[in-house]
């Protein structure tokens, strides 16, 4: 039986919630439905930038992140038409705040039955708890839902996708799947802007472009033990700041942007020792695909096309939003969300927290 689910996503980058629409049955996906985003205020922002790795006024953030959400579901009902007691089920990915899986530790704010008194919508949040407490990553949990729109596609094909971490899903074309974080995204590079230009991203990739990369820091930064490790393996978004800051202490603003931005390709780049087959094609999605120099860079380390999913008609600005409503649905029908290959965990896993509306 297929369900109208609505997705909601804050990643990594902090750029604001994506709130998106899809009829599924969890398996496959009929409609992809409307979609919009609605950035964070700098002050917003700001205060959830203040309890990144779970310090400061969790609580609080918690509450306001939560009302921005309901918000968010709001205005896309209302924008398309839409009454509440339409909607199956809303998933709720809520923000992560800290992610140390090696601990068996991940934090995702947001307040699920909050969200669904505020909405009058049944809620599925806190996606990757299970899967961590059973000794997987708890991440990436997108790839079911990348091999579901992909059936069409060539394989193998990779989908990397860059918010503040890069993450990439491998889908042979026996339809397997393989996984994992492949290190810095847009955080390092956003970081950079907000420190040296005031603005929180490099736009349109202007610094970058007009720098330098320092081609030693790149071959240095590509020694970190983490690319060496077999996957799947996970990154919370601050794991590589102090080492990518060492590399480039002394560089000016351009160059620095420059070779920040190679970080990310590299990244991308060093991923393929770990697939069984070489992709045929790269798709790009996340916030990372609409910096030009980014994706030159993802162009000048690969010898095949790579491009941003919107060439296969997905809109990479929705995906992961669409992918926690899709996922929402497989969570309340029981079916697994991860699996050994995309987080090391030991089985198939289901998992979400389930959350119904006050009578």
């Amino acid at each position: 039986m297929t369900m109208l689910a609505l997705g909601l996503m804050s990643g990594t980058s902090l750029d604001g919630v994506d709130a998106a629409l899809v009829v599924t049955d969890g398996v496959a996906v009929e409609r992809l439905g409307p979609a919009l985003t609605i950035p964070y205020e700098p002050e917003r922002r700001e205060r959830l930038r203040s309890v990144l790795g779970g310090v400061g006024p969790v609580e609080e953030v918690e509450r306001d992140i939560t009302h921005f959400h309901a918000d968010a579901v709001a205005r896309l009902l209302a924008a398309n038409g839409l009454a509440a007691a339409e909607v199956d089920v809303i998933g709720f990915h809520g923000h992560t705040i800290s992610h140390r899986p090696q601990d068996r530790h991940t934090w995702q704010i947001g307040d699920g039955k909050l969200l669904a008194e505020l909405t009058g919508i049944p809620v599925v949040n806190d996606f990757r708890s299970a899967d961590v407490a059973a000794g997987g990553q708890g991440a990436p949990l997108v790839p079911v839902f990348h091999r579901a729109l992909a059936s069409g596609i060539a394989r193998p094909v990779a989908v990397l996708n860059l918010g503040g971490v890069g993450n990439v899903t491998w889908i042979g074309d026996d339809d397997s799947l393989l996984a994992f974080d492949t290190g810095p995204g847009n955080a390092l590079i956003d970081d950079w802007a907000l420190a040296h230009t005031g603005r929180p991203v490099d736009e349109g990739g202007a610094l970058a472009r007009a720098g330098a990369t320092d081609r030693d820091a790149v071959a240095r930064f590509a020694s970190h033990p983490f690319f060496a490790r077999i996957p799947p393996k996970s990154l919370d978004r601050d794991d590589f700041r102090q080492f990518a800051q060492g590399l480039v202490a002394g560089l000016d603003a351009a160059d620095g942007a420059a070779t920040l931005t190679a970080f990310t390709a590299r990244a991308a780049g060093l991923a393929r020792a770990h697939f069984p087959k070489p992709a045929v094609r790269w798709l790009v999605c996340g916030g990372g695909r609409h910096n030009p120099a980014v994706m030159a860079a993802l162009a000048a380390e690969f010898n095949v096309p790579v491009e941003a999913v919107e060439s296969v008609g997905w809109d990479g600005d929705a995906l992961e939003a669409q992918a926690f409503a899709y996922l929402a649905v497989r969570s309340v029908r029981g079916l697994p969300l991860t699996f050994p290959e995309t987080t090391g965990g030991p089985r198939p896993l289901s998992g979400g927290r389930f959350h119904r509306c006050p009578d």
